[in-house]
């Protein structure tokens, strides 16, 4: 059986029709497919997206719920919860859209002997798809899997490949639920890194991964942390706080390489000097300052004082403001 795993929460009604409808749409899957909905203390919630649905589901659809804890946690509440002989576990988000060779795609990858599986991808907005934008896989280095040349073996180092250059999104993963059944995403890290640990975990267990090449995904426009988080808003600051967490624990629960620990000195410096200029900018546009998330990263990192300084010494100095030195936050 495959698990579809949706964590769900959303202000606007109609996203997980959508999503939804994706999931319904899959075809040559072959195998038994089951869909876990987690409400997460969701404003619109799945019970009430469900009753305007219309048409009988094409899958068995579950909700579970659960106290608002993000979307690590709510992932997590759907892998403790797994149907009784549960094989595959695919993530979607609720305002994420599959094509509808996803599954079957997937399924051919894991079934040659891979034990996670993703897929290339459209953001928000973007015509351009992300693995042609970024340009982190060489084709030539990852071996094909089908005669289109459309499935591929990943090769590389896939715990660097995360640390240095994240090709994965996470509503493009399938991965071996048996295989790795302990392994889950970190409910602390409720803004950013969650996921990438989770990668990073499969990869130092000796997991397999394979990709396609495929657009499989459309991003959504629903509640989205990185498309929530730019400069100004309000989300800025707590994803900031969880990047620079994620950097540190990567160095605590793995060895890295002197130039992986170099990496992670720079990221974490560069989100230091993000976080203090959302601060100024706040203060100057005379903003709510979000204290609680202040507290956790000063008292998590004291070294957050200093960039605070150094960041409010050089606009005054230069009497510019805040925004305009600030560099966008690096991805985790």
């Amino acid at each position: 059986m495959i698990a579809v795993v949706i964590p769900f929460y959303q202000r606007e009604p109609g996203l997980l029709h959508k999503c939804l409808r994706s999931a319904f749409a899959q075809r040559d899957v072959g195998e038994k497919v089951q869909i876990l909905i987690v409400d997460d203390e969701s404003p619109v919630s799945a019970e009430s997206e469900l009753a305007t649905l219309g048409a009988t589901p094409k899958f068995p659809v579950r909700v579970l719920r659960q106290r608002n804890a993000g979307p690590g946690a709510a992932r997590n509440t759907a892998l403790d919860n797994l149907p009784l002989g549960t094989r595959y576990v695919a993530f979607l988000d609720s305002d994420d859209e599959w094509s509808v060779d996803h599954l079957a795609h997937a399924l051919r990858a894991l079934r040659a002997g891979h034990d996670m599986y993703f897929a290339n991808f459209l953001h928000l907005g973007s015509t351009v798809s992300a693995f042609d934008r970024r340009k982190r896989l060489d084709l030539s280095e990852h071996p094909a899997i089908d005669a289109e040349g459309v499935l591929r073996s990943y090769t590389g180092d896939m715990f660097n490949q995360v640390l240095s250059g994240n090709v994965i999104m996470t509503s493009t993963v399938v991965f071996d639920a048996v295989k790795f059944n302990d392994v889950r995403f970190r409910p602390d890290l409720r803004f950013a890194g969650e996921d990438y640990l989770f990668w990073m975990a499969l990869a130092k267990a000796g997991g397999r991964f394979a990709f396609s090449t495929d657009v499989e995904l459309t991003c959504g426009r629903g509640v989205n942390v990185n498309a929530g988080s730019i400069w100004g808003t309000d989300g800025l600051a707590p994803r900031t706080r969880d990047e620079i967490r994620f950097k540190k624990i990567i160095g605590q629960l793995y060895p890295v390489t002197d130039q992986q620990r170099r990496q992670l000195k720079i990221n974490i410096r560069d989100l230091r000097k993000v976080f203090a200029l959302d601060c100024l900018h706040r203060v100057r546009h005379r903003k709510p300052l979000a204290w609680k998330v202040i507290r956790d990263q000063v008292g998590s990192d004291p070294l957050t004082l200093l960039a605070v300084f150094s960041a409010l010494t050089k606009v005054v100095s230069r009497r510019i403001p805040a925004e305009d030195t600030a560099r966008q936050a690096p991805g985790p």
